[in-house]
């Protein structure tokens, strides 16, 4: 019997990543009923998955209202961060299992009520910590188990955003404001927070953490500068973060019109919809001219209870978007580097170096993680439904440290910023 799917936002996540991977799944799981307040989205993600009208809803509490007589298997959430603690509540009211995209909720209260709450809950509930399903953090895994290096002695690792990748998400896009999103250690890296766990295999002792917001503001707006990048910017064509170059040149002209950015930025795959999206609307903003608050870099040491310690540097400033990671231990040391799906491991014992190369890294998202996750959530409806007692590698209590970490982060990184430059 095909599992009922409910979604709960029809965005890029729900509907372009979620929704795409359950259309190749059409025989094991379907969504039946989606949510979301933006029509264009609701009826996009509606119609690719032939969601009858009836089962189409702008406001969420409509959803929620039928959802006891729409025969759901499970639900999916991937709504803005701030809605994750009210649809949870509700999913749970129903004992249904569920898929919550990070993070869990956007403050701590909040997901301390979760974690009372789901302290016995039966129904698995899944968090989109993506990373643990990629070949490439699974292999590196594989090698700490076998103590291929020893015994683990310290992380270093760096999610290099992208100065594009931010300027879009976290400047122009849905995660720019802590009020409305997150912290943007939590937001774009509580899974990378996760992986440090992980490795470390330990809970953390001691943090320390710095950031600012460094760039994206009026104070560093050049002379000539517009609100909108096509409306006659002095300064557009020098401009790294220049809408045109990210959306029409970059991820238009020199890729696929209907990909990821742009289907974000609109539905209309031309490069003349793109165009008039970005001259009055949220993508087409000059950068240095948003209300964005989120920090543009952190810098984060920690010490685990084991006595691993682990540095962690999440910025914009970078061309790449990727990861890389290097770990040393007593007998040898492995580099990793996500987007060449490359991790070399070096034996000091023998005097040996190990090239592992993971191929097709970048045909899903996240490495593969994207449709590893997806899958591994029906294999575990499945199994639940038998009757089985389940759980998954990033089940809800697994995911709790990291979201931890992610906000003492943020919170030693505010204190330090408050305090101001050292004359």
């Amino acid at each position: 019997m095909t599992l009922r799917i409910g979604l709960i936002g029809a965005g890029n996540r729900g509907i372009d990543v979620y929704g795409t991977h359950l259309l190749d799944q059409r025989e094991r799981a379907r969504i039946v009923a989606i949510s979301d307040p933006r029509r264009e989205r609701l009826l996009h993600g509606g119609q690719l998955h032939s969601v009858p009208a009836a089962q189409l809803y702008g406001d969420a509490a409509a959803f929620w209202a039928a959802a006891p007589n729409l025969r759901l298997d499970a639900v999916i959430i991937a709504s803005p961060d701030d809605t994750h603690h009210a649809h949870t509540l509700h999913a749970v009211a129903l004992n249904l299992p569920i898929l919550l995209e990070k993070p869990i909720a956007n403050n701590p209260a909040h997901i301390q009520d979760l974690q009372d709450r789901l302290r016995n809950y039966r129904p698995p509930v899944i968090i989109a910590h993506v990373l643990r399903y990629t070949p490439f953090f699974q292999v590196i895994k594989t090698l700490l188990d076998e103590k291929r290096i020893g015994q683990l002695i310290h992380i270093n690792h760096t999610e290099n955003i992208g100065y594009w990748h931010f300027a879009h998400s976290y400047v122009r896009g849905n995660w720019r404001r802590h009020d409305t999103a997150s912290p943007m250690v939590l937001a774009k890296s509580s899974h990378d927070l996760d992986i440090l766990r992980w490795f470390a295999g330990a809970p953390v002792r001691d943090l320390s953490a710095y950031g600012a917001l460094h760039h994206f503001k009026a104070s560093e707006a050049p002379a000539g500068s517009t609100a909108y990048c096509l409306d006659g910017c002095a300064v557009e064509a020098a401009c790294p973060y220049s809408a045109r170059k990210i959306y029409l040149e970059r991820f238009g002209a020199e890729r696929d019109w209907a990909a990821w950015p742009n289907n974000v930025v609109t539905l209309d795959s031309t490069p003349q919809g793109v165009r008039a999206a970005l001259e009055d609307g949220p993508y087409g903003r000059c950068v240095y001219r948003c209300d964005n608050d989120v920090f543009d870099t952190y810098s984060i040491n920690l010490q685990f209870e084991n006595q691993v310690t682990a540095t962690f540097t999440l910025t914009a400033f970078t061309e790449a978007n990727t990861r890389t990671v290097h770990l040393v231990g007593t007998h040898g040391e492995i580099h990793g580097h996500m987007a060449k799906g490359e991790v070399v491991v070096a034996d000091f014992r023998h005097r040996t170096q190990e090239v592992i190369t993971l191929s097709d890294v970048t045909s899903d998202g996240h490495g593969g993680g994207d449709r590893a996750l997806l899958l591994n959530f029906i294999d575990l409806l499945e199994r639940y439904r038998r009757g089985e007692l389940v759980t998954s590698l990033t089940a809800f209590h697994e995911a709790l440290d990291s979201h931890s970490m992610a906000f003492r982060a943020h919170q030693a990184a505010s204190r330090n910023a408050r305090l101001g430059p050292v004359n």
